[in-house]
C-alpha cells in the first residue's frame, strides 16, 4: 500500500444550470464540459473544453480544466502544456503552479515539480497541500529533512488532515524514528477512524519494532475497511511470518495473489516461506514468477533462486542462471555488495573476502550485510556437508538480531532442521 496520493487541484466551472444544447460561449462549452468530467465522460469533456478555448483562446479556466481531464486521461505532457499556458496568461496564479507541478511529479521530473510547489508558496504561502505535496517530491529525492520540514508545515496549516499525518509518519519511519511514526499515525487514525492507509503503515510501524500481535491487529483491521487489500493480506503473511506461523503466512500469500495475480512480492515472500520449510521446488517456482513480473530489485530473489536449486542438487544449473543474471546487471556497480555474494556462491570470491566486503563505517550497515554473510556463507558449508561450521556461522547469523531480514529467518529454520 501506497502512502496517500498526492493532492490534486480541480478548479472546475460548477454546473449552476442545464447543459445547453445549442451552446455558443466559451462559458456555455465549460459548463457542458464539466458537467461531462463528473459523469467520467473525459473524452467528450475534453472535445467541449477544446471548443471552448478555440471561443476564447485566453480563458484560464478553460486551459487549467482541459489540463485537469488531460491528467485523468494519462496525458500528463499535454496537462503540462495546458497549465504552462495558464500560466503565460496569469502568472500569479497558485493553482496553475501546483497542478503542472503534479502532473510534472507524476511523471517523474522531481526537479521541476519541487520548482513548481515552491512558486504556488511564494504566491500562496498557506497553500498546505503544495506543502504536502513538495514533502511528497522531496521525499523521493531522498531529501527526508526537507520532506519532514514540508509536513510539519501543512499540519500546522491544516491540523485536521489525516493524510498529512500519515506522509509525515512514513518519513519519521524512514528517519528511523518508529515511535514518531506511530504516534502520527495515531493522530491520523483519531482523525479518520476509517483511514486504512493508517493503520497499513502504523502495522509496518509496529512489525518494525517487532510488536508482531500490533501489527497483525492492524492489518486485520485494513482488511476489515478494504476486503480486497492485497497489500494488507501480503504485510499480515510477513508479520506471520516473523511469528513462526508459516502456513497463516502462507495463506495470506496466497490470498494477496488471488487479489492481484500480478503482485511479485507477493510471489517472492510466499517462496520464502516455502524455502523457509525446505519446499525447494516450490520456492523455485514462486521465485520464477516473481522474475516474470519483477523488472528491478531482483538481486536478493536471484540469490534465493541459487540456493533453491542447489539444495536440490542441480548446482550446475543454478550456477549457469545467476551468472548470466549477473552478466547483465547493466545498473550495478562492479564490485558492489550483491556481487561480493554472487561470486562466494559462483566460487569466485573467497570466504575472507566476503567477510571484509560485510565492514562498513556505518553500524548499520555493516550489522545488515554479516547478518547476510553469515548466513550465505553458512549455506556454502551446508552445501557441502560441513554441518559444524554451518551451525557456528548460522549462530553467528541471528547474534546480529537483524530478526526482518530474510536472511535471518532462513538462518533460523536451517539451525531448527539441524537440530539446533
Amino acid at each position: 500500500m501506497k502512502p496517500p496520493s498526492v493532492k490534486v487541484l480541480l478548479v472546475g466551472v460548477c454546473l449552476f444550470a442545464p447543459a445547453l444544447l445549442g451552446a455558443e460561449t466559451s462559458g456555455d462549452y465549460q459548463k457542458r464540459a464539466y458537467a461531462k468530467y463528473r459523469k467520467g465522460d473525459l473524452d467528450g469533456a475534453l472535445a467541449d473544453y477544446d471548443r471552448a478555448i478555440e471561443l476564447d483562446p485566453q480563458s484560464t479556466n478553460a486551459y487549467r480544466s482541459r489540463g485537469d481531464v488531460k491528467t485523468d486521461k494519462g496525458d500528463l505532457d499535454g496537462a503540462i502544456a495546458d497549465f504552462s499556458r495558464v500560466i503565460e496568461i496569469d502568472p500569479q496564479s497558485p493553482p496553475a503552479y501546483f497542478n503542472r507541478a503534479t502532473a510534472r511529479l507524476t511523471k517523474g521530473d522531481l526537479d521541476g515539480a519541487i520548482a513548481d510547489y515552491s512558486r504556488a508558496i511564494e504566491l500562496r504561502p498557506d497553500f498546505a497541500a503544495a506543502y504536502d505535496n513538495r514533502g511528497t517530491a522531496r521525499r523521493a529525492k531522498g531529501d527526508l529533512d526537507g520532506a519532514l520540514t514540508d509536513y510539519n508545515r501543512a499540519i500546522e496549516l491544516d491540523p485536521k488532515s489525516a493524510d498529512s499525518y500519515v506522509l509525515r509518519g512514513v518519513v519519521k519511519s524512514d528517519k528511523d524514528d518508529l515511535d514518531g511514526a506511530i504516534a502520527d499515525y495515531n493522530c491520523a487514525i483519531k482523525l479518520d477512524p476509517k483511514s486504512a492507509v493508517a493503520y497499513h503503515y502504523r502495522g509496518n510501524a509496529k512489525r518494525a519494532k517487532g510488536d508482531l500481535d500490533g501489527a497483525i491487529a492492524d492489518y486485520n483491521r485494513v482488511i476489515t475497511l478494504d476486503p480486497k487489500s492485497a497489500f494488507a493480506y501480503h504485510n499480515r503473511g510477513l508479520a506471520k511470518c516473523d511469528k513462526g506461523n508459516l502456513d497463516g503466512a502462507i495463506s495470506d500469500y496466497d490470498r494477496a495473489i488471488e487479489l492481484n495475480p500480478k503482485y511479485a512480492k507477493a510471489y517472492l515472500s510466499r517462496g520464502n516461506a516455502r524455502f523457509i520449510n525446505h519446499r525447494w521446488r516450490d520456492a523455485l517456482t514462486d521465485y520464477n514468477r516473481s522474475f516474470e513480473l519483477l523488472e528491478r530489485d531482483q538481486d536478493y530473489p536471484r540469490l534465493y533462486a541459487w540456493l533453491s536449486r542447489a539444495c536440490l542438487g542441480e548446482t550446475d544449473l543454478a550456477n549457469t542462471d545467476l551468472a548470466a543474471y549477473c552478466a547483465k546487471r547493466g545498473n550495478a556497480v562492479q564490485g558492489d555488495w550483491v556481487s561480493k555474494i554472487t561470486g562466494h556462491l559462483l566460487g569466485t570470491v573467497s570466504e575472507a573476502d566476503l567477510f571484509a566486503a560485510a565492514k562498513s563505517p556505518d553500524a548499520k550497515k555493516e550489522q545488515g550485510q554479516f547478518c547476510e554473510a553469515w548466513f550465505f556463507a553458512g549455506m556454502k558449508k551446508l552445501l557441502i556437508t560441513d554441518k559444524t561450521d554451518a551451525v557456528e556461522y548460522f549462530k553467528k547469523c541471528l547474534a546480529t538480531e537483524k530478526k526482518t531480514f530474510v536472511e535471518y529467518q532462513f538462518a533460523q529454520s536451517e539451525l531448527k532442521f539441524l537440530g539446533k
